[in-house]
């Protein structure tokens, strides 16, 4: 299987850090908040956790504190179609590829719910034939985008398609939840709306760089579900965020790649390239230190936890859009996701 294009997309509105942090600071409720949860939201806001802005779907900001199950389905139901359509158009036009050429679409979310799911608004907005084959695929969370991608392979493989596109898209300002829960506040802190498509394919385009899945490999980890995941709470999505999800990410990272490395018979030294969900600043370090990365190493990771926030599942999209359009060195890159579940994901990919 080949990546033959790559789409991002993200809602115009962009919000600084302190934008958040002075909306808060206006809010008629702020004061409820107990001392210790105001102390968390201006660290997060106003120190350096490796993010100075997000794009959220929020016009204007403060249309954050309307939370009401009804506003955040609502919320969820107006972008997530527009977002997942966007990034999939720039994939399609990346590819050279039409719309009518794609056999399968299969999206990936976890921040919302519709049915019919995301691939029927999907399928009308780009024109696709009312014969592909959809897949709708829920409740993996950050990680949701190798699973997403294998799924593609898989069907490819099986011979059903000769074009797949793979399309994550979430908005988490639709799943914002503000008490005094600090895994709560974090989430709110960090986390931003977008969405990444690829476009799948059992060839590679001419004269371009190739880029070929050649192995990939999972861990589920049941013991640590309780660390990351979605609980409900009066009607609204609510993200429990265990401090030691970075700890729990990279022990999980790190042992699937040195496990992965193994089974494929593939020497560390080969690795040109590292395409890694960002998670966080506190997820990027441990991430180095376990897999004994260099800044080097994770800058596109960094890059786009920097300028974004963190996406949720679309995230290594952005990644690996960015690094092929840099000088990282061909030959082998390692591409990787981690989640709800708590789950874990990594795949090698030849670019050259």
């Amino acid at each position: 299987m080949f990546i033959t294009g790559l789409g991002t997309a993200v809602p115009p509105q962009r919000y600084t850090q302190r934008d958040s942090w002075d909306a808060l600071q206006n809010w008629p409720q702020f004061p409820q908040l107990k001392p210790r949860s105001q102390a968390i939201l201006k660290k997060v806001l106003c120190g350096d956790n490796g993010i100075d802005a997000r794009h959220l779907a929020l016009a204007p900001l403060t249309e954050i504190f309307v939370q009401t199950p009804d506003v955040l389905q609502t919320r969820f139901a107006k972008h997530a179609p527009t977002l997942a359509t966007e990034a999939a158009r720039r994939a399609l036009k990346d590819a050279d590829c039409r719309p009518e050429e794609i056999d399968s679409l299969i999206i990936s979310t976890c921040t919302g719910y519709l049915c019919p799911g995301l691939t029927s608004y999907v399928s009308e907005k780009l024109g696709l034939r009312q014969n592909i084959f959809t897949l709708d695929l829920v409740g993996q969370g950050c990680g949701a985008a190798l699973p997403n991608l294998r799924t593609g392979e898989a069907i490819l493989t099986a011979g059903r398609a000769k074009k797949v596109l793979s399309v994550c898209v979430e908005v988490c300002s639709a799943a914002f939840y503000l008490d005094d829960d600090a895994g709560v506040l974090i989430s709110a802190c960090l986390f931003a709306d977008g969405a990444g498509a690829a476009v799948l394919s059992n060839q590679p385009l001419p004269d371009r760089r190739r880029v070929e899945w050649k192995f990939t490999d999972s861990r589920l980890v049941t013991a640590e579900r309780d660390a990351l995941r979605f609980s409900h709470k009066n009607g609204m999505l609510r993200n429990i965020l265990l401090p030691q999800v970075p700890q729990v990410a990279s022990e999980i990272a790190g042992r699937l790649f040195a496990e992965s490395l193994a089974v494929a018979a593939v020497k560390r030294e080969q690795i040109t390239g590292w395409i890694l969900h960002t998670g966080g600043r506190d997820v990027i370090l441990a991430l180095r230190d376990k897999l004994k990365l260099s800044e080097a190493d994770v800058r596109h990771s960094a890059a786009v936890l920097r300028e974004f926030g963190n996406i949720s599942s679309p995230t290594v999209y952005f990644v690996l859009e960015r690094a092929l359009r840099d000088t990282v060195p061909d030959g082998l890159w390692w591409m990787s996701t981690f989640g709800a579940g708590f789950s874990c994901h990594g795949a090698f990919l030849e670019v050259g």
